[in-house]
């Protein structure tokens, strides 16, 4: 089942699937053409999920926050319940960016995260779904707010129970943790364009050796691990789902050249481009 509200005037769409066989991610909502994020609540036994082909465990009685860009499929989507909003339905960018769409369940330290719930989060989260399912017999012109007033419920409880999750949460300041929120929204927005460490560490006013500590002191991959990180990972993507040869890919990308990308690929995911287009093609003719 498919509850859908949207505001023609303002492009705002929110989603809630429950119990939806075929709920899948494709970068874009494949119904509304459209980047969403996406919570997905897992009420059953844990299950695999496969995002970006990388095959995870979701485990029982857990939440997981995806991006609009990410690209998943569930091994047993019908046992699940999902909310999917884009930014124009709600997106607080400044103020309240805690519980909004560049919050740190999105853009935080961990992807991806799976937020487990004890006996008292999944009785409340099930009464938060309830109300959810009940708002959609509201056809007023209040729907849509309380719609944006429920989201915002599902947001902080589920950010507040991911903060006590993440151990680097409890151990280090605030404003550290928000250097790194902060860095990885920023590479969101930039890698395409960007591939140097000083970039991010000017936009966040810090030296590239500060902001490697940074990172270094969480027990993180340094910044320029994860910019290769993020470029590769949208070249596989590129080569998974669309038909872009490496030419293509590599100007998607702003490298100098074809053959200056071709390194790159090579040297970080070990493999070349054409090595790895056969070796995905293979797979999935025998499916």
């Amino acid at each position: 089942m498919i509850w859908q509200y949207e505001e023609k005037s303002t492009l705002a769409l929110f989603i809630m699937h429950f119990s939806n066989p075929e709920l899948v991610g494709k970068g874009l909502y494949p119904v509304a053409s459209a980047p969403v994020n996406t919570f997905v609540y897992n009420r059953g036994e844990a299950q695999l999920v496969t995002i970006d082909q990388v095959v995870y465990t979701m485990p029982a009685a857990s939440v997981l926050p995806l991006v609009s860009n990410q690209h998943f499929a569930f091994e047993h989507p019908e046992k699940l319940i999902a909310w999917q909003f884009n930014r124009e339905f709600y997106c607080i960018v400044e103020h309240d960016s805690e519980v909004g769409c560049v919050g740190f369940l999105f853009y935080g330290i961990q992807h991806p995260m799976f937020i487990t719930l004890d006996k008292v989060e999944r009785e409340s989260m099930d009464q938060l779904e309830k109300i959810f399912s009940e708002e959609w017999n509201s056809k007023d012109n209040f729907q849509g707010e309380m719609l944006r007033t429920l989201l915002k419920q599902l947001i902080i409880r589920t950010t507040r129970k991911a903060k006590k999750q993440c151990d680097s949460y409890n151990q280090f300041e605030e404003e550290t943790m928000n250097i790194v929120r902060k860095f990885m929204l920023i590479l969101e927005g930039s890698f395409k364009k960007e591939h140097s460490v000083r970039f991010y560490a000017t936009a966040l006013n810090k030296s590239p050796k500060t902001l490697s500590n940074i990172f270094a002191l969480l027990k993180q991959p340094p910044p320029s691990k994860l910019i290769q990180n993020r470029i590769i990972l949208e070249a596989k993507r590129y080569v998974h789902y669309t038909g872009k040869s490496a030419k293509e890919i590599a100007f998607e990308l702003n490298f100098e050249s074809p053959a200056h990308f071709s390194r790159f690929f090579k040297l970080y995911s070990g493999t070349t481009i054409s090595e790895f287009r056969r070796a995905y093609q293979k797979a999935h003719s025998k499916k």
